[in-house]
């Protein structure tokens, strides 16, 4: 078995609100390098994992190293930049396509050269013609290509994704798999990602988590989907835990 370098550690990690437990005690790690699905029943916790990983939440206790480093010795800022996110609804600030691959870079109080802006949108499959479009006018798979462009223009070592292409019809979908997966290979970018599509976990991912009642119920090479160990993750696989 192929021994990877964990991306992202957790130990013990616990998190709750008002003192209700949401995930936790997880201990697990995502491959660096690889793509991870992250799969489980809706209320599993996914999301709350995916805000862990980049400091958008505190674990109540436990710890994650980032690269082998505590993520509490991250400036907030320094953290996001390293781990970036997509989200599902892609939001878009007011403007043209380059005003949102510009901010990034504006929060830094840096410039994005038009040519390097052309090139981004190349790496995602959209040509230069799109830069000055307003992004109100894209298609819900267009602002997910420009959305993950952004993010990229951070050189993000590790990518979050949160249902990416959950609101997608299939040729989109079928489009921004096959660009992760190039994003991956092209720049080596650990990627996390959450996905309801259990077929989607196991061709795209090299890896899997399954989360289920907030507890990390098994890992492994994403074909551990097509015969589970565990008795809960057989019953969320056959569609009998939602």
């Amino acid at each position: 078995m192929t021994i990877y370098e964990p991306a992202i550690h957790f130990m013990d990690v616990r998190y709750s609100i008002d003192n209700k437990p949401i995930v936790g005690p997880i201990t697990g790690s995502f491959p660096s390098g690889r793509i991870t699905t992250l799969v489980g029943p809706s209320g599993a916790g996914k999301t709350t994992v995916l805000k862990l990983c980049n400091g958008l939440l505190s674990p109540d206790s436990g710890e994650i190293l980032i690269d082998g480093q505590s993520a509490t010795t991250f400036e907030p800022t320094d953290l996001r930049r390293k781990v970036g996110m997509a989200l599902q609804d892609a939001p878009m600030v007011n403007g043209t396509v380059y005003d949102n691959l510009a901010l990034p870079l504006r929060l830094q109080k840096k410039e994005l050269p038009e040519p390097d802006a052309i090139s981004w949108l190349e790496d995602v499959g959209l040509s230069g013609d799109y830069l000055h479009k307003k992004a109100s006018e894209l298609s819900g798979g267009q602002r997910q290509k420009v959305s993950i462009a952004r993010t990229l223009i951070n050189r993000s070592d590790i990518l979050l994704m949160d249902e990416i292409t959950s609101a997608l019809d299939k040729a989109s979908r079928r489009e921004i798999e096959s660009l992760i997966t190039r994003i991956n290979q092209k720049y080596g970018t650990t990627i996390i990602w959450i996905t309801h599509n259990l077929e989607q976990a196991i061709s795209i991912g090299d890896y899997t988590w399954v989360l289920i009642s907030g507890e990390l119920i098994e890992t492994g090479d994403s074909h551990i989907l097509e015969d589970p160990a565990d008795e809960r993750v057989r019953r969320f696989v056959k569609g009998e835990l939602q």
